[in-house]
């Protein structure tokens, strides 16, 4: 959790964020029995390899079900229920973006098999990129959930119950794909790990399925969305990645409804979406004009592809297919992947130091910074600086002694600044490479004494 995010950048959860544009709901099924409950936006992709669907249901599953998810065992001392694992801890929460992975439909003896699911799905994750260079900026934690039976509601068909932690069933919304849970146990377990940012929550199950809430902020709870997904699928993996990046990279869905027709509500904020043609984006130089005509990874070149933000017509996405768009898909495009590495800079500080900035230090002490660990795509550097004139000698070095730096005992004050920057080549926009670099800076009181003792 980056401490100086902006308040309008809210991680949440695995899973996504709405799109800025205003959406009415899509003509989809909605929950069968009315209810009072709270409702909330979920997306949810019908079939592995598909487009995704938006519908709304209940925050929570008792009221609407009937089903009880509070356990009929309890937890006891033999049982690992909200025990707290780390599955990769990079840093402190403070300069991360904190991931934490909750099981349902796992017994107590069952908790080994949930570490190794979550494990699984979160290589998955990783495999895809930008996540794979830059997981070095999450810190990703486990909790235990303890369920009374294996297995979840709606497995393998839709008259099968389960008492499970989280009540997470399929057939939500009368939908066979959509997995829901009760949102208010989910946020109890994922309170447990250390400020959770996103929240996943694994069902025991090898049946595909999943879903993406949002909008969670605005019924009180710590994070906007949770993403779920079922255990043993393999393709329920790339919902989880593809929810991330509307949280994450502010990524639009690029999928659409033949029932919308044209757009008409001007140019939209999302990053992904334009009204532009090629021509126009290049003549403005607006949107994703510097990646226009580069090979994708998706397979052609980035262009204007008319339909995006479930809108058929008069909106284009930069490629004909992505992430954004369909599982059928394991890639953002290059506009999607900058968007990406810029949000998890957002929300994460890849330069750190327990030396504080807030006091003086002497010309004789070290100075020791921490750098994230980023590989791939990424390209990390760092430079250090005496009143602002770059020290050649100094790049890439992690500990300094000022004086080792030039500062001479002349009794005058000085600054030092350490500067940390990523000159991947996936970033062309500048305000993405100036969210990408970050300072430290510290005061050096000079003193005339010739020597001092290191420390």
């Amino acid at each position: 959790m980056r401490t100086s995010r902006t308040a309008a950048i809210s991680v949440s959860v695995v899973i996504t964020a709405m799109m800025g544009a205003a959406l009415a709901a899509p003509a989809v099924a909605v929950d069968p029995e009315p209810t009072q409950e709270p409702r909330v936006t979920v997306e949810y992709f019908p079939e592995p390899g598909g487009e995704g669907r938006r519908t709304e249901v209940p925050v929570n599953t008792e009221a609407v079900t009937g089903r009880a998810a509070a356990r009929s065992m309890a937890a006891t001392a033999e049982t690992t229920d909200g025990e707290v694992g780390e599955l990769s801890v990079t840093g402190s929460s403070a300069n991360r973006l904190d991931v934490v992975i909750v099981g349902d439909g796992y017994t107590a003896d069952q908790q080994d098999a949930f570490h190794t699911a979550a494990a699984t799905k979160w290589a998955d994750i990783t495999g895809i990129e930008p996540y794979s260079s830059y997981q070095g900026l999450m810190n990703v934690w486990t909790v235990d959930a303890v369920s009374a039976e294996s297995g979840i509601t709606g497995d393998p068909t839709a008259d099968v119950t389960k008492d499970t932690a989280l009540g997470s069933y399929f057939w939500c919304a009368d939908t066979e794909r959509l997995v829901c849970a009760d949102i208010d146990k989910v946020a109890s377990y994922a309170a447990k790990a250390p400020e959770a940012d996103l929240v996943i929550v694994v069902s025991n199950s090898t049946k595909y399925g999943g879903a993406g809430y949002s909008g969670l902020e605005a019924e009180g709870y710590p994070f906007d969305g949770v993403s779920t997904l079922s255990s043993d699928n393999a393709q329920s993996s790339l919902i989880a990645a593809h929810e991330i990046a509307h949280s994450v990279g502010l990524l639009a869905d690029e999928y659409t409804y033949d029932s919308y027709g044209t757009w008409s509500e001007g140019e939209p904020a999302d990053i992904n979406s334009s009204t532009f043609t090629t021509e126009q984006m290049a003549a403005n130089r607006t949107k994703w004009f510097r990646w226009l005509g580069e090979t994708d990874p998706t397979g052609g070149t980035v262009g204007t592809f008319e339909g995006s933000s479930y809108y058929p017509y008069g909106i284009y996405r930069p490629t004909s297919n992505s992430l954004m768009r369909a599982l059928n898909i394991s890639d953002f495009n290059l506009p999607g992947r900058e968007a990406m590495i810029a949000g998890f800079y957002r929300e994460a500080n890849a330069l750190s130091s327990k030396v504080s900035t807030d006091s003086q230090v002497l010309r004789t002490s070290r100075i020791k910074v921490s750098q994230a660990e980023l590989t791939g795509l990424a390209a990390p550097e760092l430079r250090w600086y005496v009143d602002g004139v770059q020290i050649e000698r100094a790049q890439g070095l992690t500990t300094v002694i000022p004086a080792a730096l030039g500062i001479p005992a002349d009794g005058r004050t000085h600054t030092v600044t350490v500067k940390s920057g990523d000159r991947t080549k996936s970033i062309r926009d500048p305000k993405v490479l100036a969210e990408a670099t970050e300072s430290l800076t510290w005061t050096v009181k000079a003193s005339g004494r010739k020597s001092q003792k290191h420390h």
